[in-house]
């Protein structure tokens, strides 16, 4: 499954993209015990339960776990996969090379001014010109969390309908690739 990411990936509107270290750790658990994130992520760690969980992704196959930044400032945390190595495979019809994502907007001072939207763009851009077998990029936020729905669906994600996960009921957005994605 890996698609390397070893240096920055430069995306469209002046994204970058890179490797999380266990050195993030302490800026991720930060994010991540925020209301704005703790609530639908549920992932309010301590910081060195952080730098496993990324220590373990970056030398697994499951996920790859990024840094993402505007100018040079990190704002959120990524995490990339393959669908046919997650569970969510086991939700919906998935192709063998559809790609998933999970993002936080970190920074919140960021949130809530159309930056989600056009990460979320620029990544799935990004992914389908990375890999031209792949024709969807997926994501399955909570169904309640309507300011990541409707961020995801301005980036052109459509919803699929709803998939109940044992910790939620998620809308499946799918993003498949257009002509506009190839540029």
């Amino acid at each position: 499954m890996r698609c390397e990411l070893e240096t920055v990936l430069h995306l469209d509107n002046g994204f970058d993209l890179r490797p999380a270290a266990p050195g993030d750790a302490a800026t991720i658990a930060l994010w991540m015990a925020q209301p704005h994130i703790r609530q639908w992520w549920q992932q309010d760690w301590s910081v060195e339960r952080w730098a496993q969980s990324l220590a373990a992704q970056s030398s697994g196959e499951h996920s790859i776990p990024c840094m993402a930044a505007l100018g040079s400032e990190d704002l959120g945390y990524v995490e990339l996969y393959r669908v046919r190595y997650d569970r969510l495979a086991e939700y919906y019809a998935y192709e063998e090379h559809d790609w998933g994502v999970h993002v936080a907007i970190g920074d919140i001072t960021r949130v809530g001014r159309g930056i989600g939207r056009k990460l979320l763009r620029s990544l799935a851009d990004a992914l389908l010109r990375a890999d031209p077998r792949c024709r969807r990029v997926v994501a399955e936020p909570d169904a309640r969390n309507t300011p990541s729905v409707r961020a995801f669906a301005a980036a052109g994600f459509v919803s699929q309908g709803e998939l109940q996960l044992p910790e939620k009921t998620a809308l499946l957005m799918v993003r498949t690739r257009t002509v506009e994605a190839l540029r």
